[in-house]
C-alpha cells in the first residue's frame, strides 16, 4: 500500500508542478503582449502610414490607367463614327438571320 500512495502523491505533485507552469505561462504571455503594445505603438502608426501611402501610389497608378483606356474607347468611337456606316453586301437569296440569345 506504500508503493500506491508514493505513486499517487507523485502523480499530485506533477499535476500541480504542471498547473503551476501553464499559469506562469500565461502570466508571462500577458506582461510581454502588454510590453510590446506599450513599445510598438509608434512603430504601429508609423507602418500603418507607409502602407497608406503604397495604398496612395496604387490607386492612382490605376487611375492614370484607366483613364488611358477610356482615351482608347474614344478614339476608336470616333473614327466607327468618322468612317460611317458601310453598306454590308447582302446576298438577295438569303434571309434575314435572327441569333439566339
Amino acid at each position: 500500500m506504500p508503493l500506491r500512495m508514493l505513486i499517487e502523491e507523485f502523480l499530485v505533485f506533477a499535476g500541480l508542478m504542471a498547473t503551476l507552469g501553464c499559469i506562469t505561462k500565461i502570466i508571462l504571455t500577458t506582461l510581454n503582449r502588454r510590453r510590446a503594445i506599450a513599445d510598438g505603438s509608434v512603430t504601429t502608426l508609423n507602418e500603418i502610414a507607409q502602407r497608406l501611402g503604397r495604398l496612395e501610389q496604387a490607386v492612382d497608378a490605376t487611375a492614370i490607367e484607366v483613364e488611358r483606356i477610356a482615351e482608347g474607347q474614344r478614339f476608336t468611337t470616333k473614327l466607327l463614327a468618322e468612317r460611317g456606316h458601310q453598306p454590308v453586301a447582302s446576298d438577295p437569296g438569303r434571309g434575314r438571320v435572327v441569333t439566339p440569345h
